[in-house]
């Protein structure tokens, strides 16, 4: 208890000197024009450093738009959760307790709450079709549990663009992961990797590249753009092109911080974040696509890095066994590490429209 509380105490100093008041009056507003509005600064905490989602949307969103969306009555700043020392798997705890007043949190990372990435699960959504029929049904509960139990107010869900395999040795169907070390960053990714008779090592986005480089990993499943973002075409020889899940991430807001905002900036950020998710969908689709593309150096490749991997297409037979092993790894797992009640959720949301029954443990 009391190595936590410690830990608990660093994160509020933090708060107090990176993540502000939940708005706070900026010093060129402390002297206004005659009849200029005051200028309020919102801090924000982002998603994953270095991606698209955070350098092509978020960072422009909150640095830039709101500003000039706003005439200059609000601003903000933003900084993303892996560079500026909040555990990610505390971001969801932290928001409940208003200690980061604005912030977005990975499902996958939400480990005491494992119900809240039921609609990304390994195997699930083969295709962003898939993804966006599991997230609509799933919405409405997510967005009210996270009222009702935590306080938090979900602004908006993004998602990352389809997670794969790169591997450093040739890989022509899933079962060549047999016995090789593979990263995974989620109890899901771990399920579906063991159930391959494969090796799952959970490592954190930003230390992919050591654990390959340290040769501690032989494969990894990150993003196909992420991949190419870290470097990894000059790392691994292999990109199997099965997506296995994508990656979803909720920016929300601490319920006392939000009633506390204005009334016209509360509705602006209802009009524009749905806007700011839809762009971040829509570029994590064609990420997807781009990722492919650049990691083995086709001319399609126009925003990452032309690398020399060896695209392997996905086999029917794979896509296949996928199925099986989420049917009778991935999702029985997770509903028990998840308890009795997430069978009731699944059966109200996922399960039906997927046509995925299950038996309530």
């Amino acid at each position: 208890m009391a190595s936590w509380l410690g830990r608990f105490a660093a994160l509020l100093v933090f708060t107090a000197l990176s993540v502000g008041p939940v708005w706070a009056q900026s010093a060129g507003a402390s002297a206004p024009a005659p009849q200029s509005a005051p200028v309020y600064t919102l801090r924000v905490v982002g998603g994953l450093a270095g991606v698209a989602q955070f350098t092509r949307f978020e960072e422009p969103f909150w640095n830039h738009e709101l500003a000039r969306l706003s005439g200059g009555r609000y601003s903000a700043t933003i900084v993303p959760f892996d560079r500026a020392g909040v555990p990610g798997a505390d971001m969801l705890r932290l928001l409940e307790l208003g200690v980061v007043p604005f912030g977005t949190f990975l499902l996958s990372l939400s480990g005491q709450v494992p119900q809240y990435g039921a609609a990304d699960l390994v195997g699930l959504n083969p295709d962003m079709a898939s993804l966006r029929s599991s997230v609509a049904v799933f919405r409405p509960y997510l967005e009210r549990a996270l009222r009702e139990e935590h306080g938090i107010e979900a602004l908006a869900i993004y998602v990352y663009p389809a997670q794969m395999l790169f591997c450093k040795q040739p890989i022509k169907h899933l079962a060549d992961l047999r016995a090789r070390r593979v990263r995974v960053s989620s109890a899901g990714q771990a399920d579906f990797v063991a159930a391959l008779d494969a090796t799952p090592v959970h490592t954190a986005f930003s230390q992919i590249v050591a654990r390959f480089e340290a040769g501690t990993i032989d494969c990894a499943i990150t993003g196909t753009m992420s991949g190419n973002t870290l470097g990894l075409p000059r790392l691994t020889t292999h990109l199997y092109a099965l997506p296995l899940n994508w990656g979803m991430a909720v920016f929300g807001a601490n319920r006392t911080a939000w009633e506390a905002l204005p009334e016209d900036l509360r509705s602006m950020l209802r009009r524009e974040l749905p806007r700011l998710e839809s762009a971040i969908w829509a570029e994590s689709e064609r990420d997807t696509a781009q990722g492919l593309a650049c990691n083995s150096g086709a001319s399609g490749c126009k925003d990452g890095t032309p690398g020399k991997m060896v695209i392997v297409p996905a086999t029917a037979e794979d896509r296949r066994r996928t199925q099986e092993i989420f049917v009778k790894a991935v999702l029985p797992q997770w509903l028990q590490r998840c308890g009795p009640r997430c069978a009731e959720i699944w059966q109200q949301t996922i399960g039906p429209a997927r046509g995925l029954a299950v038996t309530r443990p």
